[in-house]
Order: structure tokens, then C-alpha cells, then sequence
């Protein structure tokens, strides 16, 4: 049994991680708002920053010290809500939202412009490239521990090496200067930036590639609880920082394209006009390349990881079965197309994402609270109640009552209101727990 691994080990691992955030969905999110922040884009990008690549360091190590799985650190809040919030989040980023998405990305990236539309329909042809892409995604994801060598050894060079000539390509003849920032970035850029960043969904991410990415290190001879958490936070900063250059490189892409190529209406357009702007023709076919490897390194991450989850959870079925019945749903998905996919992510992202920070914060300041459960729930309750309004007002229900009624609360309609809620609920439970004289938790990793 070994207790570390080389240096050449770890940066593979590292890379793998990566690879498995670098998702075709991920990347067209910061060149749209460097389009629309403008002249404010780096102000907008710092919020962008925090959520997008920050949290996610966070809630690698906060899982780390949690024990490696999404339920055991909510769990802390109380098991149903533990068993509850892991099988939300795992289905979000799995067959009902991140598969489908990435794969309908793929598809109006990579094969619908050589494709001519007299050929074939684009329904037979979303059918078509979604089927044999999401058997390959199964074909990738049988042995979970052929990780290293599948996406850390092969495939995140080779596009970390496409997106840098695409980069690099972009600053020694940029596209043009800075725009005037425009709506929703003229006056809220950091908390814009700050929201926008949830849509990268990396957070929510770490969570769910805990299992799987702890299982490949265990691959590799780490035994130990301890020391698979060291590498598994040795790794994220590896990955956190590959992801802050990424992020950082796309939303310079997209603030200085607004001379060369105009607004586009999707983060996806801005980098196809700029590959064309840039590269010529030849362009398209290096950003299909680049979509395809990042939305099959991203594909494969998160149906082993739902997979290895369910069958953990549910071991009846076998982890093989749980591999088919969940590629076969997220076909079925895919095929509702695009946009009817899109529509369904900004309610979901919007609940989900608060709570996942308060549980990130909560699992760092444990120590200061004790580790009161009523913290957790408190916490939890306050944060989870604003995440559920803006949910609802994102999904355009009763958006005008919410609106007007819960304006008194600081931050609430710039989307940030859960973090004052979540704070009073903290404190709120503090109180219940000094008043019942509750006894001190302690969650330690396991030697």
C-alpha cells in the first residue's frame, strides 16, 4: 500500500480532475460575460471568480475532510436531507440535465455546421450523433479506474493544447478593444459575475466526482482515508488553477470580440464567430474539436460518477446496469432538444447552488459552532427558503409577489439574499443549541 504519489502521478490525477470539470457546457458561459460586462468585465469576472472556480477548491477539500461523498456532508443537516440533496444533485448532473446539455452542445458545435441541412433533419441528426456519442460515453465509463489514463494522460492535453492556440492565437491579434458595459453588467457587475458563475455548475460538480475520482487514486495503490484526501485536495489546486486561467482566457475572448464579430446570443456563437474571426474556416473545425473532447471528457465524468453513486446506493442493481438504464435516460433527454433542456437549468441552479455553498461553509467553520446539528439546519433553512424564491422567480412564478414582498432583505434582488438568511439561521441556531445544552460533533477523518 503506497501513502503518496509521484509528481508525474499526481499532475495526471490533477489533470484528470480537470478534465472532468472542462465540460463543453462550462466553457461558454465567461466569453458571454466578458461580451456583455464589457469594460466592467474583470469586475464582473472577480464575482465570476469566486463562484465559478474559488467554491470549487472549497468543496473539494470540504468533501475531502467530510469523508469523500456528497451524503455524508449534507447528512450533517440530517440523513433524509443528506439521501435527498445527493440523488437532486446527482440526477441534475447526470441523465436530466448535464448529459443531455453537453451532448446537445457537442451536437450544435461539432457536427451541425458540417452537416448541410438538405442531408439530414436536425431531429434524426440529434438522434443520431446523441446515440453513438452517449454509447461512447458508456464504452469510457465501464471501469472507472482507467480514469488517469483515458482523461488525465490523453485527452486534457490534447485539448488544454487546442484551447491555448485558440488563446494565445487571440491576444498576439486580439479582435479588438473593450465594449461599454451593457444590461445586466452597468451597475451589478460583481454579483452578476458572482450568479453567472453558478452556471459553470463546477461546484455542484465536485460534489458528485468525489466517488468516482477517490476510487481511481484508490486505483493507484492509496488505501488510506487520509492520505486518498490529501492527494484529492493536492490535485484540486492543480485543477482550480487550470480552471482560473481557462475561465480568465474565455472571458478575455469574449470582452475583446465585440468589433470583429458583434453580440451573439450564446457564449457558444461568440467562440465559433471568434474561431472563424481568427483561424478562418479552419477555425470551426478546431472549436468542434475542442467541444467534442471537452463534452466526452465531461460526459463520461458524470455518468460514471451517477453511476457509481447509485450503485453504492442501491446496490441491487449493479454498477454496469445503473450504467444503461442511466445512458438510456439521458438519450431520451437529449432528444427534447436544446433549448426545452436550457430552460429547465436556471430554477435548478439557482436552489441548488446556495445550498451547496452554505454546506461548504459549514463544513470550514464546524470547529467554531461545534458542530451543532441546528446550526446545520438553521443554516440550511435560511439559505435553502431565498434559493427556493429566486428559483421560483427565475421559473417566472409568482415573480412579481416574491419580488415586492421579500425586497427588504439586503442583496435579495441581486440573487445574493440567501447569504444573509443563511447567516441569521446560523445564528439562530447557535441559540437553540447553547439553550438545549446540545453536545459537541466531531467529524474526523478516518485514519
Amino acid at each position: 500500500m503506497k501513502s503518496t504519489l509521484s509528481m508525474g502521478q499526481l499532475i495526471a490525477v490533477g489533470l484528470m480532475l480537470l478534465a472532468m470539470f472542462l465540460g463543453a457546457g462550462n466553457i461558454i458561459f465567461a466569453p458571454m460575460m466578458g461580451q456583455l460586462a464589457g469594460t466592467n468585465t474583470w469586475v464582473a469576472f472577480s464575482g465570476f471568480l469566486i463562484t465559478g472556480v474559488g467554491f470549487v477548491l472549497l468543496s473539494i477539500i470540504a468533501l475531502a475532510i467530510s469523508g469523500g461523498t456528497v451524503e455524508k456532508l449534507a447528512g450533517r443537516v440530517h440523513p433524509v436531507f443528506g439521501l435527498l440533496f445527493s440523488i437532486a444533485l446527482f440526477l441534475t448532473l447526470g441523465p436530466m440535465y448535464v448529459i443531455p446539455r453537453t451532448t446537445s452542445i457537442v451536437n450544435e458545435i461539432s457536427i451541425v455546421p458540417i452537416v448541410p441541412n438538405h442531408v439530414i433533419s436536425s431531429n434524426l441528426l440529434l438522434l443520431i450523433f446523441s446515440f453513438i456519442f452517449i454509447l461512447l460515453t458508456i464504452l469510457l465509463s465501464l471501469n472507472p479506474n482507467k480514469f488517469v489514463d483515458h482523461l488525465g494522460k490523453v485527452i486534457t492535453p490534447i485539448f488544454s493544447i487546442l484551447l491555448a492556440i485558440f488563446v494565445i492565437k487571440s491576444i498576439i491579434t486580439p479582435m479588438g478593444s473593450f465594449a461599454k458595459p451593457r444590461e445586466p453588467y452597468i451597475y451589478n457587475a460583481f454579483f452578476k459575475g458572482f450568479t453567472e458563475g453558478y452556471y459553470t455548475m463546477d461546484v455542484l460538480a465536485a460534489f458528485i466526482f468525489g466517488g468516482v475520482f477517490i476510487k481511481s487514486i484508490r486505483g493507484l495503490g492509496i488505501k488510506g482515508t487520509k492520505e486518498t484526501s490529501l492527494i484529492f485536495i493536492k490535485a484540486g489546486v492543480i485543477t482550480v488553477v487550470g480552471l482560473a486561467v481557462l475561465q480568465l482566457s474565455l472571458a478575455w475572448i469574449g470582452a475583446s470580440s465585440v468589433e470583429s464579430i458583434g453580440y451573439a446570443d450564446n457564449g457558444a456563437k461568440i467562440l465559433a464567430d471568434s474561431a472563424v474571426h481568427l483561424f478562418g474556416t479552419g477555425g470551426s473545425y478546431l472549436l468542434g474539436t475542442v467541444i467534442f473532447l471537452t463534452g466526452i471528457t465531461t460526459n463520461v465524468a458524470c455518468l460514471a460518477a451517477v453511476t457509481e453513486y447509485f450503485s453504492r446506493i442501491f446496490p441491487k442493481i449493479s454498477y454496469k446496469k445503473w450504467l444503461f438504464i442511466l445512458a438510456f435516460v439521458s438519450l431520451v433527454v437529449t432528444n427534447f432538444g436544446l433549448n426545452t433542456i436550457l430552460e429547465l437549468a436556471s430554477p435548478i441552479l439557482l436552489l441548488l447552488y446556495p445550498i451547496a455553498i452554505t454546506l461548504i461553509i459549514l463544513s470550514f467553520t464546524h470547529p467554531l459552532f461545534k458542530g451543532y446539528q441546528s446550526v446545520y439546519v438553521g443554516a440550511i433553512s435560511g439559505s435553502g427558503f431565498i434559493a427556493l424564491l429566486d428559483a421560483l422567480r427565475e421559473a417566472h412564478i409568482f415573480t412579481d409577489s416574491i419580488s415586492q414582498t421579500f425586497s427588504f432583505i439586503p442583496l435579495f434582488n441581486t440573487g445574493a439574499g440567501w447569504i444573509i438568511t443563511g447567516a441569521i439561521g446560523a445564528v439562530i441556531g447557535v441559540i437553540v443549541a447553547i439553550l438545549k445544552k446540545t453536545e459537541e460533533r466531531k467529524f474526523d477523518i478516518e485514519k
